[in-house]
């Protein structure tokens, strides 16, 4: 795996989805998902940056994946997985389920991380055929 290489797919993959998360929760939703006052924004980037981080050792270093196509399906692939388990977990304990917000999420997330995931794919890997 090319150290230079993942290291910038992981940045512009993370800006990249941390703008996305802010297009999809900030913007678009922001009804749904009011802004708190105790926001982090430090702790989102950091977040987008490990998700992409993720994405790009998974291409890079077992998938072989280089294109932008098969990168937006591994992308939603994981990033919904991701949000399932996240969402799973954080209703399991939950008083009230807020089933339209699971879906959302679940769907929001999937398209982050497609449109993530092709971007990694283009800007890493050593373009082995798929």
């Amino acid at each position: 795996m090319n150290t230079s290489k993942f290291l910038l797919s992981t940045f512009v993959g993370g800006i990249v989805y941390f703008l996305l998360g802010w297009l999809v929760y900030g913007v678009i939703l922001t009804n749904m998902y009011p802004a708190s006052e105790n926001v982090c924004f430090l702790f989102y980037f950091l977040g987008s940056l490990s998700f992409s981080a993720l994405l790009a050792y998974v291409f890079n270093k077992w998938a072989g994946i280089s294109n932008w196509a098969s990168g937006a399906k591994a992308g939603a692939f994981l990033a919904f997985l991701i949000a399932l388990y996240v969402n799973f977990f954080m209703y399991a304990n939950a008083a009230e389920i807020n089933y339209q917000n699971m879906i959302i999420d679940v769907v929001a997330g999937a398209l982050m991380g497609a449109i993530t995931g092709a971007v990694i794919a283009m800007l890493s890997g050593d373009k082995v055929k798929e």
